[in-house]
Parts: C-alpha cells; structure tokens; sequence
C-alpha cells in the first residue's frame, strides 16, 4: 500500500492568461510551466497534496487566471493554496469557492483564516509580510492583520490537533518570517508563541544562500520558492 504523500512548492508564477514571459528573470525560467508540469507529474499521484503558498498567477483578475486554475486542476493531487503578493486576483472565500464550481475544479482548496487535516499534518498559514527597511504605518496595519490571521489559523489548527493530537501542525507563509538577520517581528512572535515546529515560505528568487535564516526559536525554516527547488515540488517528510 502506497503512502499518501505532502509536497510543497510556492511561487509557480503562472501566466496561461496573461503576457508574462518568466524568462526575462533569467535562463532558469526557461520553460518553467512545463518544467513543472513535468516534475510534477513524476513525484504527485492522485491522492497526494500539494501546499502552493502565493504567487500562483500573474492574472490581474480572476479572467486572466482562470487557465491558470485549469492547468493545475489537470495535475494530480489535491491542492491548497495560500495568497502571495501578486495574486491580486484573489477574492473572498465564498467568491473563491464559487469560481471553483463555475470552473468545475474539484481538486483545489484555499487556506486563509483557515486549517486542514492533511495525512500526518495540518496546515496552517497566511501571506505574511516582510520589509528590509524601518516599516512605515501601513506596514504596521499590514503585519498586524497578517499576525492576526496566522493565529486565527494556528487557533484553527490547534482544534484540529486536539481531536488528532500526534499530528503535527504545519504553517507555509508567502514572505519569509526572516532574511538577512532581519525579523518580521509580529509573524516571529507568533509562531514562538505557537510552537510552530516548522514553516516554509517562498517569495526570495535572487537569492544569496548565506543570507537565508534556517531557524527561530524552536521553528526551522525552509525556502519552497519553485525556482529555488528546480520547479519539482518538495517532499514533507514526518518530523524524526
């Protein structure tokens, strides 16, 4: 019997909608729907997830990324995707919900505000926010709301983890909590405060590896940015 698997991979910057060549961010692009598509297919099998947490379209509004939908409801798996900084197509939970009837999409979900019981984990997590610079007051209103919805999912996930007590609480933000020795201190502090074991986070794409953050407190960090993983989605594997 084949064990139901967890993958993750962010930043899939979709654009079957819209004029939006990734290439012209360097050779690495190349391709990278197919390439995706590709190894996807090879690691994701029907009963497998896989967390997408932002960046998932380039489409401006939900016309422009409905192909985009279509394409990942034509790859195997079931899929829950969180909010990124581009994807301003998205809406409500409810208008979100009824473009997946109107689209005939069953096979992906939405985590906002919200948790999910997923194999041995459960998923937890928001956008987050993330400046490299002193944060002006709309950052703050920002980062407070965003520090406010990862509790309401964490608090979501915690119910869940009271009627599933060995399952591991699992948060994927968009933003990194940290980079270069700088905190998002609201999001930081909260998953201190809810003993998140661990969080992935996309977003970085120019990356210099020596500036990542592999650890806060007691929660390991890991970039899922899909060039960052070469565009194959990343096994979860059971906390040792």
């Amino acid at each position: 019997m084949r064990i139901i698997s967890v993958f993750v991979i962010g930043d899939l910057h979709l654009s079957h909608g819209t004029d939006k060549p990734m290439d012209v961010f360097g050779l690495k692009w190349n391709n990278h729907t197919e390439r995706i598509r590709n190894a996807w297919i090879s690691l994701v099998k029907e009963t497998d997830t896989v967390i997408i947490p932002g960046d998932v379209s380039w489409g401006m509004k939900v016309s422009e990324s409905e192909g985009d939908f279509l394409f990942l409801e034509s790859l195997p798996g079931k899929k829950i995707i969180s909010k990124g900084n581009h994807d301003f197509w998205w809406q409500t939970m409810n208008k979100l919900g009824a473009l997946m009837m109107r689209l005939d999409i069953k096979s992906i979900s939405f985590l906002h505000n919200n948790a999910y019981l997923c194999e041995e984990f459960i998923i937890c997590g928001t956008r987050g926010w993330m400046v490299d610079t002193g944060y002006s007051p709309e950052d703050e209103k920002i980062v407070n709301r965003e520090a406010e919805r990862l509790k309401l999912s964490l608090n979501e996930g915690k119910k869940l983890q009271s009627l599933y007590p060995d399952k591991e609480i699992l948060c994927f933000l968009h933003y990194p909590p940290a980079y270069g020795g700088i905190e998002c201190e609201r999001i930081c502090a909260v998953l201190r405060e809810y003993a998140v074991k661990r969080c992935f986070y996309g977003h970085l794409h120019t990356v210099a590896a020596e500036r990542l953050v592999h650890q806060i407190g007691t929660t390991k960090l890991k970039l899922i940015a899909a060039d960052w993983l070469n565009f194959t989605p990343f096994l979860i594997t059971p906390a040792e």
